[in-house]
């Protein structure tokens, strides 16, 4: 039940596991390896009936557990390709909304000092 993936930890440090559980609410699965857990929450699903088939009741509900995480990490796996892949509009800013308006009066005592103080 161990799939490659990466763990964001607080403070952004390593975790020293090569693999991570696919239970821990810190891992974020790599886009690539989602095949994996699709292989994962199938094996789940046939291990679940076994143990309810064999009467291993306190198994079943453990393989439970870690389907209902395995179809999560699917969800937010899925929800990050949507996300790599659907386009923002940010819109374009209109030029009077981002450019500057500045008024130059004329220098004092020249011809059009005058018009500088017109409204």
């Amino acid at each position: 039940m161990y799939l490659p993936g990466h763990i964001h930890q607080y403070a952004d440090t390593n975790c020293i596991h090569e693999h991570s559980c696919v239970r821990c609410p810190l891992l974020r699965i790599d886009p690539g390896q989602r095949h994996r857990l699709v292989e994962i929450r199938d094996n789940l699903t046939a291990r679940i009936a076994e143990a309810e088939r064999e009467g291993w009741l306190g198994d079943a509900e453990g393989l439970r557990v870690s389907l209902a995480a395995a179809k999560e990490k699917l969800a937010q796996t899925d929800i990050t390709v949507q996300r790599r892949t659907t386009a923002v509009e940010l819109g374009m800013p209109a030029f009077p909304k981002i450019a500057a308006r500045t008024i130059t009066a004329p220098a004092p005592g020249t011809a059009g000092a005058d018009a500088a103080h017109l409204p």
